[in-house]
């Protein structure tokens, strides 16, 4: 039951994207269409969770043992940017079509800030490793769905007769916002 409300929570109450409001570049940069929100929400998804338990295993049995937990954030990204580098990599072979669909935004999930604060959160919160791997996928399916509702959203308003000043950026703010709106009501739930 523990995880369950776990799950819910960092999906709906406490999303990263929308209550948080960590990755909003990817957030609005990879939401044109749902097909490439969906290889975003992969690689990070692949990349999140990874990066979770590496950065765990570090931060346990390297940083507390020799005293170095200040180099936690320092070491997070060094972490982070290796298994990134290996998404690129392997995507690149396997799905070309999407690699160039994700452009830009491939590399800098290095800096995407939901990465890494989910690393760093799970160490904050004291989470178990098992509690940590649960917080990450949750995160990543909390991050995947703001990305896929924003773009099927965006991908209906093309074929909407919508006025031109708010074509592309001014409305993917004003539906971001009302998103964030729409999950913060989920706060009184649990």
């Amino acid at each position: 039951m523990e995880y369950i409300i776990l799950i819910i929570a960092t999906v709906f109450v406490n999303n990263i994207v929308l209550t948080q409001f960590l990755g909003i570049c990817p957030f609005l940069g990879v939401s044109n269409k749902v097909q490439t929100a969906l290889g975003m929400t992969g690689a990070v998804a692949f990349v999140q969770v990874l990066s979770t338990v590496c950065t765990y295993l570090v931060h346990v049995y390297v940083l507390v043992p020799l005293g170095i937990s200040f180099m936690q954030t320092i070491t997070y990204i060094l972490v982070i940017a290796a298994l990134v580098q290996m998404v690129e990599i392997v995507l690149k072979k396997i799905s070309q079509p999407l690699y160039q669909a994700l452009g830009i935004f491939l590399p800098l999930i290095t800096t995407n800030c939901t990465v890494l604060g989910v690393a760093l959160l799970v160490i904050q919160k004291d989470f178990t490793l098992v509690q940590s791997v649960v917080y990450a996928i949750s995160n990543s399916l909390g991050f995947g769905l703001a990305l896929i509702i924003l773009a099927g959203i965006r991908e209906q308003l093309e074929l909407a007769d919508v006025p031109e000043a708010m074509k592309g950026v001014p409305s993917s703010l004003i539906i971001a916002g009302i998103l964030a709106l729409a999950f913060m009501g989920f706060s009184g739930i649990v």
